[in-house]
């Protein structure tokens, strides 16, 4: 019994280990700058990437041709992002938090569509080369 009691609070540590360092990574991604490529091609006319614009970046992504197959579908930005804008809706004491949190997915997202067009630009570019 004391066995399966440390064996269940050690996963359970883990698993909150694993939480802060998806988290602290994908921070230091949005962190990074974000061309104004980006920015016209998803429609966002405000000079920083919000919260709001998380669905323009998404569509973006869904409309750019993918040069590794579905590997680039952000199914797990996606759904953390729809967890923490119901926890900002459920519970209003967590809105501005849920508000920050939902910002840093958007510059994710941001991101890494600005270094997937650099790609397919850069792949463009040398198949014209050919």
């Amino acid at each position: 019994m004391i066995a399966a009691i440390l064996f269940i609070v050690s996963v359970v540590a883990f698993g909150q280990f694993g939480l802060y360092y998806w988290r602290a990574t994908i921070s230091g991604i949005a962190a990074q700058a974000i061309s104004d490529r980006i920015r016209v091609a998803a429609g966002i006319t405000s000079a920083g990437v919000g919260a709001k614009d998380f669905g323009s970046i998404i569509i973006l992504n869904d409309l750019s041709p993918d040069l590794r197959g579905p590997n680039g579908s952000f199914w797990g930005i996606r759904s953390y992002y729809s967890v923490v804008r119901s926890l900002g809706r459920i519970v209003p004491a967590m809105a501005s938090w849920a508000e920050t949190e939902m910002a840093t997915c958007s510059r994710y997202a941001a991101v890494l569509m600005d270094q997937h067009l650099e790609r397919n630009m850069a792949c463009a570019a040398q198949a014209r080369g050919m």
